[in-house]
């Protein structure tokens, strides 16, 4: 496999981010040498364990989660019949829960945790984000954070899918559709709190906004707060759980949440800048490969050719080398004290 600028790009920052030994770095040069460039020819012959193979989400991520997760579908399934309480459907489900005023304490209650779950969130980004940086090991490339190579890769995607290419984009850890989801979740819970809290703190909003524009915002916050929770329901269960667990070979569902772990064909075909790094921090993961590789007969026949134009590993060897000779020089230079003194 030739690599592309990108990938090339990618995996000249890991390797220098996470100091890959030159043995290992050596073993993925002469690994993707013999990778074919159709990439459906790895994906569709590798074997997947389906609750997951290759680590994907920490401990924190997926507390957050299932804390968001949980407490928004039980925050519609008391809402709503708060909202509508005088239709025919609305009525039961309060009764369900003791009347429309225990409803009301329920709902308020459900929606705490779920701001506690949004300040774990951002908290937890931050601690992690300045955490990498301070390991010199931030890339924007392997966040949430929208950047302009997802919408080429939303454009090649829709080629691909029109027939216009044999490969789909080389996606990193997060992909187009992905970013989407996170952000549309990400403004829908801002309207819900934002709009909740005025039913809360009326107060408060009406000292903070001007007199002429308190009350039309007031009105305008309780005609979006049911609104935008009936939206997101749709979208959560006609988009979001078709797209991760109910699409052909992730039905009846994706274990990422739970296990934390994403399925190797799933990393290599939507994920594959992902999957390079991958290649390059597990040694396991390079030996099952290649037993694939070769045992399936799908090597490049263009190897020799490919290796010579991955540059970046003849780049990262001189790197090395650069390093080595900087220490050296560096060490050679410190004067010994007891020497200086004489």
């Amino acid at each position: 496999m030739k690599l592309s600028e990108e990938a090339s790009g990618v995996l000249s920052t890991f390797l220098r981010q996470y100091k890959i030994p030159e043995k290992d770095a050596k073993e993925l040069e002469e690994l993707v040498s013999i990778m074919p460039s159709d990439r459906k020819q790895i994906y569709r012959n590798v074997v997947s364990n389906p609750v997951g193979d290759l680590f994907r989400y920490s401990i924190h991520i997926r507390i957050q989660h299932l804390l968001t997760f949980v407490t928004f579908l039980l925050l519609a399934f008391t809402g709503l019949p708060i909202h509508y309480g005088d239709a025919f459907w609305a009525l039961p489900l309060n009764g369900l829960l003791g009347g429309v005023d225990v409803t009301r304490v329920v709902h308020r209650t459900l929606a705490a945790v779920m701001v506690f779950s949004m300040v774990y969130h951002v908290l937890g980004l931050l601690a992690g984000s300045i955490q990498r940086i301070s390991q010199g090991r931030f890339d924007i490339r392997r966040t949430i954070i929208p950047i302009l190579k997802d919408a080429r890769d939303f454009m090649a995607d829709m080629s691909y899918f029109a027939g216009g290419r044999e490969n789909r984009p080389e996606m990193d850890k997060f992909m187009y559709k992905q970013k989407i989801h996170y952000f549309a979740a990400a403004f829908g819970n801002s309207v819900m709190v934002i709009s909740g809290s005025s039913f809360l703190f009326p107060e408060f909003w009406n000292s903070i906004l001007p007199v002429e524009y308190a009350s039309n915002f007031q009105e305008f916050m309780r005609l979006s707060h049911p609104h935008e929770a009936l939206l997101a329901l749709l979208v959560i269960a006609f988009w979001h759980w078709y797209n991760v667990h109910l699409a052909p070979g992730r039905f009846p569902m994706q274990w990422t949440y739970l296990t934390g772990k994403l399925t190797r064909e799933h990393q290599i075909e939507e994920h594959f800048m992902e999957y390079l790094r991958n290649l390059a921090e597990l040694p396991k993961e390079r030996a099952y490969l290649r037993g694939v590789l070769v045992e399936k007969g799908l090597q490049s026949p263009t190897a020799a050719e490919d290796a010579m134009q991955n540059t970046v590993f003849t780049d990262y060897r001189e790197y090395l080398a650069n390093k080595e000779i900087e220490a050296r020089t560096a060490a050679a230079e410190e004067v010994d004290p007891v020497e200086e003194g004489r």
